[in-house]
């Protein structure tokens, strides 16, 4: 129960926020979220493959899946946006987390406020962050992980997730 009520609370905080983390954000998509998605609706148009396949953006910079700031595909969003306000990055044999500055998302003040929220969302990224990294191959991982990302503190560094699948279609 007391994890529901986080995860609301959460919820009500990035709703708040109006998607100021979509801004520029273009999530990595692995093959089964793609099929997710697009089990939702026909979302197509809204992806593209820039080096790895991800979520477009508009003109404007936001993240095409953001109208009138809320997610268009929030149930079923990406592993990434799951996992925010953690972020990654890869080598040939480490997974580095990273977690964003306030600046980007306000969710981090109420993290830090609260050791066991944020254990809680750090969990939840681990698991979200490993279960991508694990779907993507190695060309769109290098990709991902030479975008800069300037307002993040190192976390964790801990081994690479074994790749599972590297399906393209």
């Amino acid at each position: 129960m007391e994890q529901d009520t986080w995860f609301l609370q959460a919820e009500a905080i990035c709703a708040a926020c109006g998607g100021h983390c979509c801004i520029g954000a273009c999530p990595p998509l692995c093959t089964e979220r793609i099929e997710t998605i697009l089990s939702h609706g026909d979302y197509r148009d809204r992806m593209e493959d820039g080096g790895y396949r991800r979520i477009r953006t508009k003109e404007n910079g936001e993240c095409s899946m953001l109208e009138h700031g809320k997610c268009q595909i929030h149930a079923f969003k990406p592993e990434t946006c799951l996992a925010g306000p953690f972020t990654f990055d890869v080598t040939d044999t480490r997974l580095a987390i990273y977690l964003k500055h306030e600046s980007i998302c306000p969710l981090v003040t109420h993290l830090k406020a609260s050791r066991e929220m944020y254990d809680r969302q750090y969990q939840r990224a681990v698991g979200q962050i490993t279960h991508l990294v694990a779907r993507l191959p190695d060309d769109e991982l290098q990709v991902i992980s030479s975008i800069p990302e300037d307002e993040t503190d190192l976390v964790v560094t801990l081994g690479r997730p074994r790749a599972i699948h590297h399906d393209r279609h």
